[in-house]
């Protein structure tokens, strides 16, 4: 019968543990090693970012295209009225009278 390995025990990530417990057998996991195929014909290249690169990027475009439709936008807009004492009168009214309203549950 041929000495086979647990496919468990052949795993990368737990090799090692299996290794330091006696549960795998270090000549029979380089054995298992030597005899996968290469790939490196297969592999292509990866290009990564870093999380604060990427938003970085987006931040500057929106702020670009946001700072050319404020200046326009702020020139169709009317300028906003000051508040007057008239205005917190009546904002002291509508309190007041909802004060005077009970709650209905």
């Amino acid at each position: 019968m041929a000495d086979t390995v647990d496919p468990k025990h052949l795993d990368k990530r737990t090799a090692e543990r299996y290794l330091r417990s006696g549960q795998l057998d270090e000549k029979a996991y380089k054995r298992h090693l030597e005899s996968l195929p290469d790939a490196a014909d297969k592999s292509v290249p990866v290009e990564t970012f870093m999380l604060d690169d990427v938003e970085d990027d987006y931040d500057d475009e929106d702020e670009d295209e946001t700072d050319d439709t404020d200046e326009s936008d702020d020139a169709d807009e009317a300028p906003e009225a000051p508040v007057t004492n008239n205005d917190e009168a009546d904002l002291a009214a509508v309190a007041s009278s909802s004060e005077d309203e009970p709650n209905n549950p």
